[in-house]
């Protein structure tokens, strides 16, 4: 009697409205997860589930529905990029420990071993960029206190000056991790900056002011994505 086929289930996930309405990265994640399935001689048991939702926010019900698929028919849960699922260490872990095996694309030969590794990188990634701005924001404070005192009864003009720096700053950096998910995709892709601009006006992402970007903006926030 001839094997039977492995069996799959397709999860597609993106990050935008615009992004699902438009197909502006569903159809990569189809072909990623047509070729992996073609080369296993597997077969797809469902219509795919797709889900429009950021990679930070583990609740999500068309993944639940795709898991469940998974525990019903026996099938194996496939995505093109681990980070389809989440990017959350604590969630991927949990899944993978659970009772539903999952593969992804990208890694198609990866253990258990490698993926949770990589799961606590991720995790650790963002810790160690909200450690940097703490430092920093620790670092100018003990600047600002070595360059003197002040006259007695003086305003702590300096203070306020350093707090409003520091503020500013720190909003900055959130709104850069706003649209990461969104501008590092075309950061990948090689796009330029003008061009990197007008596929997030066209996505409907909005600058941290609600407004439109410019090849400026776009240098702007990579940069503090990297600093």
């Amino acid at each position: 009697m001839a094997a039977e086929s492995p069996k799959f289930v397709s999860y597609i996930r993106v990050s935008t409205a615009r992004q699902g309405r438009s197909g502006l990265g569903l159809d990569a994640q189809r072909e990623a997860v047509r070729q992996f399935v073609s080369s296993r001689a597997g077969k797809i048991i469902a219509p795919e589930f797709v889900e429009v939702e950021t990679g930070k926010r583990d609740n999500r019900p068309e993944l639940q529905k795709a898991l469940k698929r998974c525990r019903i028919t026996g099938a194996t849960l496939v995505v093109a990029k681990l980070d389809r699922l989440s990017r959350n260490a604590a969630f991927l872990l949990n899944l993978q420990a659970g009772a539903v095996p999952f593969v992804a694309a990208d890694m198609p030969d990866a253990n258990e071993t490698t993926v949770g590794i990589m799961a606590v990188i991720a995790q650790q990634e963002r810790k160690a960029i909200s450690q940097r701005t703490k430092d920093a924001l620790a670092a100018a404070k003990a600047r600002k206190v070595r360059l003197g005192g002040r006259r007695a009864g003086s305003p702590r003009i300096a203070d306020y000056t350093a707090r409003s720096v520091a503020a500013r700053r720190e909003l900055a950096h959130q709104n850069a991790e706003r649209v990461r998910e969104a501008i590092e995709p075309l950061q990948q892709e090689g796009l330029s900056l003008n061009a990197m601009a007008a596929r997030l006006n066209a996505d409907s992402v909005t600058t941290s002011r609600g407004g439109v970007w410019t090849a400026t903006a776009v240098k702007r926030t990579l940069a503090r994505l990297c600093g």
